[in-house]
């Protein structure tokens, strides 16, 4: 693994793990609660519960490959990367979503400000390591 990819995957399952986990805790609860509902997102329970486990999982899934590549096959660890990047980048697409909607008030959005400019980044760092990490799997 390229030390740039290992660097962002540890950065984004890092901050991916701790953001979901923020999502149980007051004020975050409130204010990711309030996102979910104001956005008009479908299905509101499970897209709320959807976020959190989503964000969690993502980021857990994402150390563990990082720490545990050598013991991983290729063929598996690739697919997974992926996955998991791919998920992260619909995620943030989703977070875009929300940011962006004329109903959700700045004060429950992260550093209280409109543009998405955190699940931008997220996105952007998602893709970027699933691009860099082009590996060279055996068929």
């Amino acid at each position: 693994m390229k030390k740039s990819v290992k660097n962002i995957s540890i950065f984004l399952g890092v901050s991916m793990l701790a953001f979901g986990t923020l999502k149980f805790i007051n004020p975050f609860k409130l204010w990711y609660k309030t996102q979910v509902v104001t956005s008009e997102l479908p299905f509101q329970q499970f897209s709320y519960w959807a976020g959190q486990l989503g964000e969690i999982l993502s980021g857990l899934a994402l150390i563990i490959l990082v720490l545990f590549q050598k013991r991983i096959p290729k063929k598996s660890f690739y697919l997974g990367f992926t996955l998991i990047n791919v998920s992260i980048a619909f995620m943030m697409l989703v977070a875009i979503y929300v940011h962006t909607h004329p109903d959700v008030p700045n004060d429950v959005l992260p550093l209280k400000i409109k543009p998405p400019f955190i699940p931008v980044l997220f996105m952007v760092l998602a893709i970027l390591n699933s691009w860099l990490n082009k590996s060279k799997i055996k068929r």
